[in-house]
């Protein structure tokens, strides 16, 4: 049984099919496959209502899955143009790649911040989250771009979170950074979604609506979550399973009274961001895909400017921590669960948990089963990569 039809829970389930198995149902609250990568019809165009979310290129065994139901030829490609908003000009981004791009004075002021950076001169890595950014990247960074942003995003004070998760951040060389600005170009591997692929007459959510039809009636889609007995693997008193793939948020089960107490515990001790998605009609000029604004006086976090990737379409869509969102003045959409957040706590109380299901035959998948922030080439082969080891 698999709870959620997201990405990875779809990945999982045709990778059994693929391999033979047949016996499982795929159980999912809303209308329609998907999760966070679903899109609607908003003004004449599709629009992801999840947020953005795009086809990475990069893992051959993601493309040959998703290819399967809507072929290549489906999709048009681009290379990523994302910009960062910072002192009155659009940069290219990572900031760090590109300071080049920026007024000379401001180049100046960056290097010599980085120059004095604790990661430059080897001095020990800071545990607190505050105190690591400006260890990493220099006060300058720290301050105008890194700090202010991930406030917007998360709202929590930001030393309740991990550095745990942080090895995702590129290294910052004072040499490269300097020549880089000398060479005028940017320096280092491109970040994910370098190059992206997104459908040419649809939105993002189309080939998961496909995967989730070829099923048939292995999805049951509007069937939400109402109770679980994990023990005897019985979910809504109706579906009985030898083992529960689990790839929706952990609260649920809590909510469904379905988790011990030490369990129950852990599980609300995460965290998650809601997010909202709001779509304005007009027109943004220049070439990114989208932007992100660090300026606190502004609500949004990210501009997905869908006219630059939804070809043909028209506006924008921002995205806002739910919590804190002004009054909705057009189409709205809320994602109660979009990011969850890398608190100091959360690994050890993600691992109590897995360590219960695991005794209980149950496997945590995908962004939510495992409490992961991974974009859905990530979430896609997970599920994959699951399936294949279910089955030796």
């Amino acid at each position: 049984m698999i709870l959620g039809a997201g990405p990875s829970g779809l990945a999982f389930a045709h990778s059994l099919l693929a391999r033979g198995e047949e016996s499982f149902v795929v159980l999912e609250k809303e209308s329609e496959p998907g999760g966070l990568c679903r899109s609607v019809e908003v003004d004449g165009a599709p629009l992801d209502i999840g947020g953005g979310h795009f086809l990475d290129m990069r893992k051959r065994e993601v493309l040959d899955l998703i290819f399967r139901f809507m072929p290549e030829t489906e999709w048009n490609r681009f290379d990523r143009v994302a910009k960062i908003r910072l002192r009155g000009v659009e940069v290219d981004h990572p900031l760090e790649a590109n300071l080049w791009q920026l007024p000379v004075e401001s180049q100046a002021d960056y290097l010599e911040a980085i120059a004095q950076a604790g990661c430059v001169h080897g001095q020990p890595v800071p545990e607190a989250f505050e105190d690591w950014v400006r260890w990493k990247f220099g006060e300058r960074i720290a301050e105008e771009y890194m700090l202010p942003y991930n406030r917007k995003i998360w709202r929590i004070p930001l030393n309740q979170l991990g550095t745990y998760w942080l090895y995702k951040l590129p290294n910052v060389s004072f040499r490269e950074t300097l020549m880089s600005c000398l060479q005028r170009r940017m320096y280092g591997a491109l970040p994910a979604h370098g190059e992206f692929f997104y459908p040419k007459k649809h939105g993002y959510g189309e080939v998961w609506r496909r995967m989730g039809a070829a099923l048939g009636d292995k999805l049951r889609l509007n069937t939400p979550i109402r109770s679980i007995r994990p023990q005897e693997r019985l979910v809504n008193g109706e579906f009985k399973a030898d083992i529960i793939v689990n790839t929706i948020p952990w609260p649920v089960w809590a909510d469904a009274d379905a988790l011990p107490p030490a369990i129950s515990a852990a599980v609300c001790s995460l965290v998650n961001v809601p997010i909202d998605v709001d779509y304005h009609p007009e027109m943004i000029p220049g070439k990114a895909h989208w932007l992100y604004e660090p300026d606190e006086k502004i609500s949004y976090h990210r501009i997905l400017v869908r006219s630059q990737f939804a070809l043909g379409s028209r506006g924008y869509w921002t995205e806002t921590n739910g919590n804190v969102a002004p009054p909705a003045t057009g189409f709205r959409h809320r994602n109660a669960f979009a990011y969850p957040v890398n608190t100091i706590g959360k690994a050890a109380a993600v691992e109590s948990i897995h360590e219960w299901a695991r005794a209980n035959s149950v496997l945590p998948l995908g962004r939510w089963g495992q409490w992961e922030h991974m974009n859905s080439d990530v979430a896609v082969a997970s599920g994959i990569q699951a399936a294949q080891a279910a089955l030796i």
